[in-house]
């Protein structure tokens, strides 16, 4: 392990648990889903904080999950519906990187499919935009149309674990 993660996850390991909560929030904008995590340190290494990240989250309700998916702006946009921190939203443009050299054409479809998906299931769509192109958003925006409620709850929280992992990379600097 680098001196720089191990210095990292000492600090995060040893913050008071509102600051925690904080650090946490920057990853997942789930408020219990913060909560949990305070409490499941200390974490040994990247490994540890990982797969408790993801046993987590499995773990949480709907609601949960719609509030994180709350913190995020809709592929395309700058604003998310929920307050996030400037190093969130920092993340944020720079994961949804590939919607800056769309086309009008696909950041139009974008649009408006962003809002039929909000329609149909109630919450806004989710992927894991790093490295992707807005054409290949669009493309997996097409198909998740296609699923049903809870089939497409389940995909959208799948992404946002992604998310959450390249978050947490982030957060202790890897």
């Amino acid at each position: 392990m680098s001196t720089k993660l191990k210095n990292n996850l000492a600090r995060l390991n040893s913050l008071d648990p509102a600051q925690a909560e904080k650090e946490f929030l920057k990853c997942c904008g789930s408020g219990e889903w913060a909560k949990r995590m305070i409490v499941e340190r200390p974490f040994e290494d990247f490994d540890d904080l990982s797969a408790k990240a993801d046993h987590v989250w499995w773990l949480l309700e709907p609601q949960d999950w719609l509030e994180a998916f709350r913190s995020h702006p809709k592929i395309g946009q700058k604003k998310p519906e929920q307050q996030t921190s400037a190093e969130s939203q920092a993340w944020s443009e720079q994961e949804q990187s590939g919607t800056r050299i769309s086309t009008r054409q696909t950041a139009e479809a974008l649009a408006a499919l962003n809002n039929v998906y909000e329609e149909k299931f109630g919450h806004i769509f989710i992927v894991c935009a790093t490295g992707k192109t807005s054409e290949e958003m669009l493309a997996i925006l097409r198909l998740r149309l296609e699923n049903n409620p809870d089939e497409e709850l389940r995909n959208a929280a799948a992404e946002q674990a992604k998310i959450t992992q390249l978050r947490l990379k982030k957060l202790v600097a890897i």
